[in-house]
């Protein structure tokens, strides 16, 4: 095999990876599993006693994994120009979640010690948090964008 397959085979491995999306029915899907598991945080956290929090956990995660599968579904009319602003809003996201990464724990230690006098301690942000503000940031700048063109 000569070097050149090898390296259309790649290319075209990575062009099909790239454009991956879902069909555009995982949206409903996606906004089902994501209000479904909303509705349960509320149920666990009013109606449910005891030790619930590995009930927590995975209802975070099963949140995120509608907020994805909402992510990577196709418009009902999917061209370069939805691609390019999909391509622009998860860049944006990316920018954006890491700044707030950043910025985020010190904030939270400022405001959190004005607040109580005897003073917190410095904590970090966990990775549910920073996933779902990316993932919130990617969705609402991609469907303004949108809006917007």
């Amino acid at each position: 095999m000569s070097t050149e397959k090898i390296m259309n085979c790649e290319r075209n491995k990575f062009h099909k990876l790239i454009k991956f999306r879902l069909p555009h029915r995982f949206m409903a899907i996606g906004i089902t599993i994501v209000l479904l598991s909303i509705v349960m945080m509320f149920v666990r956290a009013f109606a449910m006693e005891g030790d619930t929090e590995w009930l927590k956990l995975v209802l975070q995660k099963i949140v995120l994994v509608g907020m994805l599968i909402m992510s990577m579904s196709k418009d009902k009319i999917e061209d370069e120009m939805t691609m390019s602003l999909r391509a622009q809003s998860y860049a944006i996201a990316f920018v954006v979640g890491v700044i707030y990464a950043l910025i985020m724990p010190y904030v939270e230690f400022g405001v959190s010690n004005a607040v109580h006098s005897e003073g917190e301690a410095f904590k970090d942000l966990g990775d549910f948090q920073v996933l779902l503000f990316m993932l919130m940031i990617q969705l609402m700048f991609y469907h303004n964008l949108k809006r917007y063109r």
